[in-house]
């Protein structure tokens, strides 16, 4: 049942959004760029000053052999979720700013990938259904589109007024990777793992080729709402993401619990169920496994013999009481890292009530029980700390933000920000445990942060309070080492630029890509 409050929310959001999309029309010669809401005029468009290229020493992730190469495959930059990219970013020389527009409302083009030939892999969420798109890299062209099924809750939060529905859905090709050969894998909303090619035609025309079809419905209850079925009697499970292992086998969780595999050889599915328990977070892979944390626990999952799913360990984590404003479900809100200078170790966040902690595991199936847990360490401000987002891991360090107080777009409106907060955690070179390095105050409210490896620097999606009601969004470079702001650069203002848990993605040339509600923009150095 629709509680007022909620309702009255709803309403709040229909009408924000509609007047957004009013305040923003554009002639349509500049229909293509996200328009600015009024003050950006009153706002620094940069600060800081340029920095110089710091590499950081270190050895990046194995290399997946069934993904494209670290940096280009998926939302978390690799198959360990370490949020690195090899390559420089943008280091603050007279940045530029372009962008796309993908939609008369909405757009959002989350996770961003790149094929060998540096063009752009996006799924950009609108409200009529989900498009996956070939990007130029430079103009932010779409080159080729294939529209993906619409999600129940787009469907769920018109019917019901209850928007909230759209913004805490993980499912329908939000997670997606791109493999080895360039092509797409995702699981759309009607419960099937597509794998996806793209290619040019001998007119000079890009198109995408559905390659192979993988229907999970035999195994996944799908009887989920749909303009042609309103209200639905069975159970509707979406699957979250998808992800190779390390013998090409792909792998696939639901938000109900389910984890299963697909061989992409015979076709043969297999799955369990982990009763009571939900996964809306992605999941990470090397060698060694798969590790999925659900809303209870956090996994290291090997495969048996015909491909079913076996759980090697499993490792409870303080769940808290509730949900906290900034998170999309009671447990953590981290896709695993496998981090560490000798690729041992494993991290995620907890939810504890008060403080929530950087936890840090020993991932070895032989590791004893009394020996798993490497350190526990409480971040940011007592009663306003929380995460959505994944760690980085680079060596023996992590990176955390605190995205506490942040919901969907409308949470930030009228000059408003959140608590905010990053920091550093090392574990120390003994394994003995950790130790906060740095803190800082920079408030990157949602995104999913990344750190060049090439040039020393972090970068993070930021939103300041302003009196006089502005919502400006900038890129934020912060010093790996010092946890130093060393410039930001403003990207636009309004709702539109607001990411909405959208990645920071660095392309090999350097461009700096960010997911925001009305599609896409990039941040490039102009000297």
């Amino acid at each position: 049942m629709t509680t007022p409050r909620r309702r009255a929310r709803a309403l709040a959001l229909i009408a924000a959004l509609a007047a957004a999309a009013l305040a923003w029309a554009t002639p349509p010669a500049l229909a293509d760029e996200i328009p600015l809401a009024p003050g950006h005029r009153l706002v620094d468009h940069y600060d800081g000053a340029p920095a110089t290229a710091r590499p950081v020493p270190g050895t990046p992730p194995a290399q997946h052999p069934y993904l494209a190469p670290n940096g280009r495959s998926g939302m978390h930059a690799d198959g360990a979720g370490s949020g690195t990219h090899p390559w420089s970013g943008p280091l603050g020389r007279d940045p530029k700013v372009t962008s796309e527009k993908i939609a008369a409302l909405g757009g959002e083009c989350a996770t961003v990938t790149f094929d060998s030939e540096g063009r752009i892999l996006t799924v950009c969420g609108t409200f009529s259904g989900f498009l996956l798109k070939l990007l130029d890299p430079r103009s932010l062209d779409t080159l080729a589109e294939y529209k993906l099924p619409q999600r129940s809750s787009t469907v769920e939060a018109v019917t019901r007024l209850d928007f909230e529905r759209i913004f805490k859905d993980t499912s329908g090709g939000a997670y997606f990777y791109l493999d080895d050969r360039d092509r797409v894998v995702l699981a759309d909303s009607r419960q099937h793992v597509l794998r996806i090619a793209h290619s040019r035609g001998a007119d000079g025309r890009w198109a995408f080729t559905v390659e192979n079809d993988w229907d999970l419905t035999a195994l996944v209850p799908h009887d989920c709402v749909s303009w042609t079925n309103l209200f639905p009697s069975g159970v509707c499970d979406p699957v979250t993401s998808v992800m190779p292992d390390w013998e090409g086998r792909i792998w696939w969780v639901t938000r109900l619990g389910r984890v299963g595999t697909v061989d992409p050889g015979t076709g043969a599915l297999r799955a369990i169920r982990l009763d009571g328990e939900e996964i809306q977070n992605s999941f990470s892979v090397a060698e060694d496994g798969v590790s999925i944390v659900s809303d209870h626990a956090l996994y290291g999952f090997g495969a048996g013999a015909d491909g079913t799913p076996e759980i090697r360990w499993r490792q409870t984590y303080d769940r808290g009481t509730g949900t906290k404003p900034g998170s999309v479900n009671q447990g953590s809100g981290t896709t695993p890292d496998l981090f560490g200078a000798h690729e041992d170790y494993v991290a995620i966040t907890d939810n504890a009530d008060d403080r929530m902690n950087v936890l840090v595991y020993r991932r070895g199936a032989d590791v004893p029980a009394a020996e798993r847990l490497v350190c526990k360490v409480p971040v940011f401000r007592s009663g306003a700390s929380t995460t959505d987002n994944s760690l980085i891991g680079w060596g023996d360090s992590l990176v955390v933000e605190n995205n506490y107080g942040y919901e969907n777009p409308t949470t930030l409106t009228f000059g408003r920000s959140v608590t905010g907060g990053v920091a550093r955690i090392d574990v120390r070179p003994d394994g003995s445990g950790c130790d906060t390095v740095w803190e800082s105050a920079v408030r990157s409210p949602s995104t999913v942060p990344k750190l060049s490896t090439a040039n020393g620097l972090l970068y993070f999606y930021e939103k300041e309070p302003n009196a006089l009601g502005i919502d400006a969004w900038y890129l934020t470079a912060v010093d790996f080492r010092t946890g130093q702001r060393a410039f930001k650069r403003l990207t636009g203002t309004g709702v539109a630029y607001d990411n909405n848990w959208a990645p920071i993605t660095i392309g090999p040339d350097g461009t700096a890509y960010v997911g925001v509600f009305n599609g896409i923009v990039a941040v490039r150095d102009g000297a």
